[in-house]
């Protein structure tokens, strides 16, 4: 006779000690979630979260805040006891057949034994009841942050918002970052948020708000060096620029008072909305040397001027009482400044390849003794359907340099570039692995992402939808050529002059079999079992997901039978302005047989006004034009004579 084996939950994070008991918790009368200890509105809120998991495996119990002695054996413990639980943010969960206890470190300790207690509830039907077992855990790293970007095109509206952070707290993160450009409305600064849809100070306060609730820090983000280019492109701002000539003026000129004077300004109107004591000022990516600022870097070095304009921020976010954070790639150029940094910042280490050098820049940190945060990426920019493996590399990597050289936290980041042309979803593979090892980084390294996506993410009876988000990340894998950063299935969509000696490696037989990979992954979609509104969303955005991978195989396969794979001239770029077409591309899309074009012409059609209405549904106005505007490009080139 077969032995049967007690269920195995599946939870995300696992949790790092798991005993499985057997049995159920199910009793039928008299329960009670028992608010032990001092009572306090925090308290409540749990109390609440442990009541709605057992109303959803099917019980129906009442809150109290004094134990019945008649209900001893049917009650649902909370308490806080630091004693028990020695481990900031750990907690332990026994369920037993005709008790559960939840005892916490600390109120955050308790969330999360409730969001463990959430999981294990929403799979009672396999059980008939809440599993027996007790669990007892805590994470590896204190900060664990997710940072979306909201300044290349994309402005959630605040359901998406509350969605996503609904989400993120049941994951066990406990940060969120909205990296900011100029999609904040300053209010003498108009001329730069106008036609961007931005946050407004009411929403930053209830999103705080909301945020505080389930133990999530809003963790204020504004750039304020690099990266202003929607700034600096305005009559008003861009005698401000490093290099106010250039077609995308992109750096403030760290030489001119006027541009320390106008960062002072907007944290002046910015910060108060935030409860967090934290900031990121950004500063990455800052280009120096070239423009106004070249005498001053003849003179005394790049990495000297660049940490003098850092200085002056720091200087300014300590007047308001917060801690720095920055990221950190520009300061690595010069190890012997690092020890210069005040020891009040946060150095962020970022990088998104398989292959970064998270060890070996975790240690510089760390023998300078400055406190660094690891931060990952989701991998899903740049590529319409994101990186699957890619992505799950570099986040752990992250976790286990981080672990190995005492970060102080891990910050995945989930960036926009070139349109923020992927869907939301797509990300939520790479928000979930990084939660995962974030909180416990051995236990979770190997987890079986498709699963877990599909019970508590995706919510999925069906299990297709996590394994068919999984392979079509992987689709970048199958045409051969593999860009940094990105997937050349995206390069055949944008164009840039930069994209094509990636493109021109393409062959229709690596084409062909890419599609196949795809219209796999489409199938998986289609037996997809998700309810509500929010299930019938997801299969929306996957399927048009599928239709722009599939597009740009076909315009793939459409230009090599029509022209080959011949390059650009190489001076054909250096003019050439960033957001438009070349007219290269634009020739070699019109050697392309009219009824071909025709065909694609109305398969973009269909995506781009698919795509229209799937922005509007979760995200604000501003924004979207740009972020068609190179498709509208190419329509206007299929459709030329």
């Amino acid at each position: 006779m077969a032995i049967r084996m007690p269920f195995q939950p599946v939870l995300i994070p696992r949790p790092r000690n798991l005993q499985r008991l057997e049995g159920t918790y199910s009793p039928r009368s008299s329960q009670f979630v028992w608010l032990s200890g001092s009572f306090t509105t925090e308290l409540l809120r749990i109390g609440h979260l442990v009541k709605d998991a057992l109303v959803q495996a099917g019980l129906s119990p009442s809150l109290t805040a004094s134990k019945s002695r008649d209900a001893a054996g049917n009650t649902a413990t909370i308490t806080v006891d630091p004693q028990r639980v020695r481990n900031p943010q750990g907690y332990q969960l026994s369920v037993l057949p005709d008790s559960i206890e939840l005892v916490g470190h600390d109120a955050p300790g308790l969330y999360y034994g409730a969001m463990t207690l959430r999981q294990l509830a929403r799979q009672s039907g396999e059980t008939g009841g809440v599993p027996c077992m007790v669990v007892e855990d805590w994470p590896d790293f204190l900060n664990r942050g997710v940072m979306l970007d909201i300044s290349r095109d994309r402005v959630p509206k605040m359901d998406t918002l509350y969605m996503l952070v609904d989400l993120l707290s049941e994951l066990k993160v406990n940060q969120l970052q909205l990296y900011t450009e100029h999609t904040y409305a300053y209010r003498n600064h108009s001329e730069v948020w106008g036609d961007a849809s931005p946050m407004t100070a009411e929403q930053i306060l209830n999103l705080d708000a909301y945020c505080q609730e389930r133990f999530v820090e809003l963790v204020p983000n504004q750039n304020s060096f690099g990266h202003l280019e929607r700034w600096l492109a305005k009559p008003s701002y861009q005698d401000l620029a490093e290099n106010p000539d250039s077609p995308k003026p992109r750096a403030l000129n760290p030489m001119d008072p006027r541009s320390i004077s106008l960062i002072a300004e907007m944290y002046e109107e910015l910060l108060p909305h935030f409860a967090s004591t934290q900031f990121n000022v950004g500063c990455d990516e800052v280009p120096l040397g070239e423009g106004r600022s070249r005498e001053a870097v003849g003179k005394y070095g790049a990495g000297r001027v660049y940490l003098d304009f850092l200085l002056k921020i720091h200087e300014l976010v300590r007047g308001h009482g917060r801690n720095m954070q920055f990221w950190g790639d520009i300061v690595l150029h010069y190890p012997n400044l690092i020890r210069e940094l005040p020891d009040n910042v946060i150095a962020l280490e970022w990088g998104y390849e398989a292959n970064h050098p998270f060890d070996a820049n975790a240690k510089t940190y760390a023998d300078a003794g400055v406190p660094f945060y690891v931060c990952p990426g989701t991998s899903s920019w740049g590529s319409v359907a994101g990186r699957t493996d890619n992505a799950r590399a570099n986040i752990r990597r992250a976790a286990e340099a981080g672990l190995q050289h005492g970060a102080v936290g891990f910050l995945n980041a989930d960036w926009g570039d070139y349109g923020h042309w992927q869907q939301l979803p797509v990300a939520y593979l790479g928000y979930s692995y990084g939660a995962a090892v974030s909180w416990y980084a051995f236990g979770n390294k190997d987890i079986d992402l498709p699963r877990a996506l599909d019970v508590h993410v995706f919510r999925d009876s069906a299990g297709m939808m996590g394994r068919a988000v999984y392979d079509m990340g992987n689709s970048y894998q199958h045409p051969g050529v593999v860009p940094r950063n990105g997937s050349v299935l995206h390069h055949l969509l944008l164009r840039n002059p930069e994209s094509e000696q990636h493109i021109s490696q393409l062959t229709v037989d690596a084409l062909d079999r890419t599609e196949t990979h795809i219209v796999s992954a489409l199938n998986s979609v289609a037996r997809a079992k998700m309810a509500g509104p929010e299930g019938q969303r997801v299969a929306t955005e996957m399927r048009h997901v599928a239709g722009v991978l599939r597009h740009a195989c076909h315009i793939g396969v459409a230009r090599l039978r029509a022209g080959g794979n011949e390059l650009p001239p190489k001076t054909l770029g250096a003019h050439h302005h960033p957001d438009m077409l070349s007219p290269h591309v634009i020739a070699e899309i019109r050697r392309i047989p009219p009824l071909i074009r025709r065909n694609l012409g109305a398969e973009l059609g269909q995506l781009v006004r698919e795509y229209r209405k799937l922005w509007l549904a979760r995200c604000r106005p501003g924004g979207l034009d740009n972020s068609m505007r190179r498709w509208e490009q190419i329509l206007a080139a299929y459709r030329s004579d």
